[in-house]
């Protein structure tokens, strides 16, 4: 049966972790690997990663901040796939590829530690975004780094801070918002009674050793789609992000690829960057 396989991860600087993202692919497979906080312009994107082998690459960035990235697998999209950024993308923190009806977003939600009224506007735009696409028959996937840790349970109990950005009654209401455009969170339906299911901890004090995290990063599924996925699931211990990546599951066609879109192929542009031979 005909499955797809989907990962997200916040790399926190493409550059750092370059071998690191190599090495996802090399051994996952993903069929839409979504990246996020890149940390890098297309230029400065190591030449490994600007196309690696086997993917169509789309890098959205601009110099040391922010950032998302697709990578689509050619086996499962045979021409270069359109990718494209809704209207309220801003500092490039949304990427979204078309593959016939079934829309897959590399999201990367402000934090608001700094402009706590851009988040709650960002998280608005993409509910006005998502309740348009699912009016308009799309069926969605969004992936990314939401920066909401939507429940309580969602925050190891040494952390929980009502009154801190990402925690915040506000914010969790945002999310509820934007649920309700048909909308699943797959790592919570696959784990309801999970209450270490982390993905991001504060680089000090063991917290990752310990697992005591935040889970912000998810994998958010239209209803068809969710009753098509088979897992989603975490994993702590790879990489040195703060972040750690989720992958999900499905089982079944998702798409018609005779009906792709085909998007246009970027630029090519030269890394100034050094790079690491990954082929040796």
């Amino acid at each position: 049966m005909q499955s797809l396989k989907v990962s997200t991860w916040n790399v926190n600087g493409v550059r750092a972790r370059e071998a690191q993202v190599f090495e996802w692919l090399r051994r996952e497979k993903p069929d839409v690997f979504c990246l996020q906080e890149i940390k890098a312009s297309p230029h400065q994107v190591p030449v490994s990663l600007q196309e690696p082998e086997g993917y169509w690459a789309h890098w959205h960035g601009e110099g040391g901040y922010s950032g998302v990235a697709l990578l689509v697998s050619k086996a499962l999209c045979p021409v270069r796939p359109a990718i494209t950024h809704p209207a309220f993308d801003m500092e490039c923190r949304v990427s979204v590829v078309a593959l016939g009806d079934l829309e897959i977003a590399s999201l990367y939600i402000p934090n608001g530690g700094k402009d706590f009224d851009a988040k709650v506007r960002f998280i608005e735009s993409l509910i006005h975004f998502a309740g348009e696409r699912h009016a308009a028959g799309k069926r969605l996937m969004l992936c990314g780094d939401f920066n909401v840790a939507h429940a309580e349970r969602d925050v190891h109990e040494k952390l929980r801070d009502p009154q801190l950005t990402g925690q915040t009654s506000g914010e969790r209401a945002l999310i509820d918002r934007l649920f309700s455009h048909g909308l699943t969170d797959l790592g919570r339906h696959f784990a309801p009674g999970d209450d270490a299911l982390f993905t991001w901890w504060a680089p000090w004090r063991q917290y990752r050793e310990r697992n005591i995290g935040w889970r912000l990063d998810l994998v958010l599924t239209s209803e068809g789609v969710t009753k098509q996925a088979r897992s989603c699931t975490a994993v702590r211990e790879f990489g040195t992000s703060d972040h750690g990546p989720v992958t999900a599951v499905f089982e079944g066609p998702l798409f018609d690829p005779q009906k792709l879109e085909e998007g246009s192929a970027p630029a090519p542009k030269k890394s100034t960057e050094p790079q690491l031979d990954l082929f040796k």
